[in-house]
């Protein structure tokens, strides 16, 4: 496959999820996929991405920069959702969030076969009013 088709099959990936169409990952996903990040195959990913829907009802994903070398596709990608409901144990803060990402996929054959992701998650958190900045960490971060 050339670096643009496989760009292509993230762009599918990302858009389907988009559209709450997980049976598209049948045809975007290896059987064997593996995501290392949340340590999950092909089903443990459906239903991670059922549980964020309805906490984030609103949930949303743009690709911002996406590049690809060899079997390898980083993409760039701001999150935005409003917490609406329970999240990994999280009760719902009902306050919007917008988060940047950088996921990284193989792909074999067309197919998505590992993921990994790389964020910011005292970023998301704090967004969430889960985790609150010291007084030092607020005049580090510039934070009111």
């Amino acid at each position: 496959m050339s670096l643009e088709e496989n760009k292509k099959v993230v762009r599918r990936f990302v858009e389907a999820y988009n559209k709450r169409n997980l049976d598209a990952f049948d045809d975007l996903l290896a059987p064997d996929y593996f995501d290392h990040t949340n340590q999950v195959g092909v089903d443990g990913l459906k239903q991670l991405m059922n549980m964020a829907f309805k906490a984030f009802p609103d949930f949303h994903e743009t690709i911002e920069e996406i590049i690809a070398e060899g079997d390898k596709v980083w993409a760039r990608i701001i999150f935005e959702g409003t917490h609406t409901d329970e999240w990994m144990g999280l009760a719902s803060t009902g306050k919007k969030v917008k988060t940047e990402m950088v996921d990284i996929f193989r792909i074999v054959n067309g197919k998505l076969m590992e993921y990994r992701d790389v964020n910011n998650n005292l970023d998301f958190l704090t967004k969430l009013g889960i985790v609150e900045y010291t007084e030092m960490g607020k005049k580090i971060f510039q934070q009111k």
